[in-house]
């Protein structure tokens, strides 16, 4: 997998943040042919991207330069914020007590970038994984999906941290407009699964030569419009992302993710339903895209984003257009 990460960074020009709506699309159009290749291979490269963005953004130069040049040699990242229930992550007179859930990439990555609590509030560190290994929990990650993503948790207990690991200042990470923005970059993910959906329900009904019944092609018609559209709002919201203000700009991904969260709900159904069972075997490609999907798609607190969404719309800021 760590290959495959390398591999696909080729194509990236620069981890920095996009510049313009023209870097955002080419950034968002490799997520998205990942997404619709490899589900998992796509989380981890987002993460990866993720993690050196957020160094390029807050580090010291001279330190952004070295990790990107490590990741040019083949050096993997990641980011490890979700806390650890009743363990949160805890910098302490320069060592690393507690630690991370829902870990994407614990085994695989090179570097992780964490989040840990501080008298001062949350401190982004960037661990070499070789010098500063955690304890990782493989037996948590027991899910009907997503396996490959090795999403486990991890812990330390005293580990030593150099100064130099500090990345920015504290409460950085959850700056805006990336912080909230950034989801744009899963979106993408998530609509390439939708279109992998398409595409092997497409085969499948080839190969079963099923294509030409017209129950089939309703499906299949059916398919492609929800794949179309998920597109759409990715493509939609990255064009707006350089034109508009965050108070439109930033519920608009909320947007995004809620419209292509609900597509691809309506897309694994209906593969469901066009492929029927022998969809559902190991072996069928379709089987492991749908329960990856389902997995990825259950991001953290989508109440939230409707609210956001909601409030937007309310204001004026958000609204309906041509």
């Amino acid at each position: 997998m760590s290959s495959a990460i390398t591999q696909a960074q080729a194509e990236l020009v620069s981890f920095a943040d996009p510049s313009d709506a023209a870097a955002l699309q080419q950034l968002l159009e490799l997520l998205y042919a990942l997404g619709r290749r490899d589900l998992p291979l796509g989380r981890l490269f987002e993460g990866h991207v993720d993690a050196l963005q957020i160094i390029t953004r807050y580090a010291a130069p001279d330190l952004a330069d070295a990790a990107v040049a490590a990741a040019r040699r083949g050096a993997t990242f990641g980011v490890w914020n979700a806390g650890l229930p009743g363990e949160p992550l805890r910098l302490a007179e320069d060592r690393l007590f507690g630690g991370k859930s829902y870990a994407s990439g614990a085994g695989i990555l090179s570097h992780a970038l964490v989040t840990a609590d501080t008298d001062a509030g949350p401190q982004l560190l960037l661990l070499d994984l070789a010098l500063v290994p955690p304890t990782i929990d493989a037996e948590w990650w027991d899910v009907i999906g997503m396996a490959r993503s090795q999403t486990h948790i991890v812990r330390w207990d005293g580990a030593p941290v150099d100064a130099a690991a500090r990345i920015g200042a504290p409460q950085d990470y959850i700056r805006e407009p990336w912080f909230s923005g950034g989801a744009l970059r899963f979106v993408a993910v998530h609509a390439g699964g939708v279109a992998a959906l398409f595409d092997q329900v497409r085969d499948h009904l080839n190969a079963a030569s099923r294509a030409g019944d017209p129950h089939q092609r309703a499906r299949l018609a059916d398919l492609f419009g929800l794949a179309d559209l998920a597109a759409s709002a990715v493509r939609a919201t990255a064009t707006a992302w350089f034109d508009e203000p965050d108070a439109t700009r930033l519920p608009r991904v909320a947007a995004a993710r809620l419209q292509v969260a609900d597509l691809a709900q309506r897309a694994i159904l209906l593969a469901q339903e066009a492929v029927g069972l022998p969809g559902l075997f190991h072996a069928h490609p379709l089987s492991a895209t749908l329960t990856d999907l389902m997995v990825y798609l259950r991001q953290p607190a989508p109440d939230a984003q409707r609210a956001k969404v909601g409030a937007a719309a309310a204001a004026g800021d958000l609204g309906p257009k041509l």
